[in-house]
């Protein structure tokens, strides 16, 4: 049976292998009964979900399969991911659950699990669960003893709610006009309580789930709506979470996205200013602009490349002992605060460091200028080595001398899909789409 946990967890067509209910049963059982033997005694877990129609009864199921392994669930009913996270820690759970598929649209699910300490829970249980999933296959299961939802669901998400404002306790946004699009997701009642807790003029859309519109045509993958919206009532900041609000993306009051990337560029230069950037670096990844390691090195700051997903973010971040990192699609991560992105944080360090500087949001982000991009993906029959490909070889040496330390060719494999990626960054658009076109090309005749 091939590999079923990815960077982010379990993903798939919910009701389909593994998605379906036998399997999310059998997920339930072999983790509790993984933690019981490691902890000697009968695990705690909490789970909590997105707005996906099918997240009710993946809840039930895997609550159905953990009990039955003498695990005690609890559910915080439809919590953000590091919502999740949090209350795993603050509540001292042995594992925290979140039943999501994060930016996908509602046909899909997933399972996500956080150990105790805020962090995904290791390989190694993982490989079991993996294990236990090919070897019992044909389980039956009941709801009768696995309720999806709990009593302290109220409490969990205010919990969560109370941590973050004490976290920014001081915040004033009174005066302060913004918009939120909630993806119709996980934090579609969570986010406008917080916002307007802070005094701020909250203005909320798509925030009415019905099970099947998260994410459809909203959320940080369709941030023209929240631009139109934006410059309609003239705000001064606008934000648009995915799905399970684990990453965010950001309008300025011009109706201008502000990405991870540039996102990282702000909160670097107020960290720096506020002494809290002690190693003098930010942690990204391969795909991040190189306009932001340029605007960074200009502020005597190092920018140090991980591979795409959160979780290469983190592992460099904590190897390294760096305050901030994060991806351009808007995955920030703060250490010292949290070993899970969250996109309600991110907003509110973001408001932090505008209102500290008392400035327009359009005005944080100077001296980043984003370098145009082009990403071609490129069909191939078999992922061999680009480095065996000696014309591949002589043609990128060539496009590098081209670019002159003024742009960045990256090649690379996608990690889901028989895809070759052709990335360049330059100077001109122009100049990168023919680059481009070259490589593609002799990917394509080699590989295709």
């Amino acid at each position: 049976m091939k590999k079923l946990f990815g960077t982010d967890g379990i993903r798939g067509r919910a009701g389909t292998f593994p998605l379906d209910a036998e399997t999310v049963c059998i997920v339930g059982r072999s983790l509790a009964k993984q933690y019981r033997e490691t902890l000697g005694k009968n695990p705690r877990f909490i789970t909590g979900r997105d707005t996906r129609d099918s997240g009710v009864w993946i809840e039930k199921a895997f609550h159905e399969g953990a009990c039955s392994r003498g695990a005690e669930c609890q559910s915080a009913g439809v919590i953000t991911t590091p919502g999740v996270a949090f209350l795993t820690q603050r509540h001292r759970f042995d594992a925290g659950i979140v039943i999501s598929a994060s930016h996908n649209p509602y046909e899909d699910n997933g399972l996500k699990i956080f150990s105790s300490t805020g962090k995904k829970i290791d390989e190694n249980i993982e490989k079991t669960i993996e294990t236990d999933i090919a070897a019992e296959r044909a389980s039956t299961y009941l709801f009768e003893d696995a309720p999806a939802e709990s009593a302290n669901a109220d409490r969990f998400q205010n919990d969560y709610l109370e941590y973050l404002r004490g976290e920014f306790d001081g915040l004033r946004l009174n005066g302060y006009k913004m918009v939120i699009d909630c993806a119709n997701g996980a934090a579609y009642s969570l986010a406008p309580d917080l916002f307007r807790s802070f005094g701020a003029d909250v203005i909320v859309i798509n925030d009415k789930p019905d099970g099947r519109n998260i994410n459809k045509e909203c959320g940080s993958l369709h941030l023209e709506h929240l631009q139109a919206k934006v410059l309609q009532e003239n705000a001064d900041f606008g934000v648009a979470f995915d799905g399970d609000a684990d990453r965010a993306l950001f309008v300025d009051e011009k109706g201008k996205i502000v990405d991870g990337d540039a996102a990282l560029w702000i909160m670097a230069q107020y960290f720096q200013d506020h002494e809290k950037l002690k190693n003098e670096t930010v942690v990204a990844t391969v795909m991040s602009n190189i306009g932001l390691e340029i605007a960074l090195a200009s502020r005597n700051l190092k920018l140090l490349r991980a591979a795409v997903g959160d979780k290469y973010v983190l592992e460099e971040l904590l190897k390294t002992n760096s305050e901030i990192g994060g991806e351009q699609s808007g995955h920030l991560i703060f250490p010292e605060k949290s070993l899970v992105g969250d996109g309600m944080m991110t907003a509110l360090f973001l408001l932090k460091a505008i209102r500290v500087k008392n400035s327009l949001f359009s005005e944080m982000t100077t001296g980043f200028t984003r370098f145009p991009q082009v990403l071609v993906n490129i069909k191939v029959r078999e992922k061999h080595p680009f480095e065996s490909i000696d014309e591949l070889v002589q043609v990128s040496k060539i496009v590098e001398r081209e670019l002159s330390g003024n742009g960045r060719l990256l090649l690379r494999y996608s990690g889901t899909e028989n895809l070759a990626r052709v990335m360049i960054e330059g100077e001109d658009q122009n100049a990168i789409e023919g680059q481009a076109s070259r490589l593609a090309d002799i990917i394509r005749r080699k590989l295709g």
